[in-house]
């Protein structure tokens, strides 16, 4: 069961309320002292990010945006040194 945003037009009280779909809409401000009409808002629902590679995140990109971030990736990982260079520095220290 959604959970349903409410205005009032005569008080401004925002209020939300618990129902079935079935449900009527509420008519009546449940604010004490006011019996105005209220609205049902229009709601933008949960915000849900998945994280993590794989999973939503990267199935659906562009080719452009995964040759992007792979040049991203590359470019932030430090450089290795080649295995002649380690043996020429070890084999001068004697």
């Amino acid at each position: 069961m959604p959970n349903y945003d409410y205005r009032c037009d005569t008080c401004g009280h925002v209020f939300e309320v618990f129902q079935k779909m079935s449900d009527p809409k509420l008519t009546d401000c449940p604010e004490e002292g006011c019996a105005g009409p209220v609205k049902r808002l229009l709601g933008t629902g949960a915000g849900l990010i998945f994280k993590g590679g794989g999973f939503y995140e990267t199935d659906y990109r562009s080719s452009s945006y995964k040759e992007g971030a792979k040049k991203e990736k590359e470019a932030s990982q430090p450089k290795k040194e080649s295995k002649s260079e380690g043996k020429s520095s070890a084999g001068s220290s004697d």
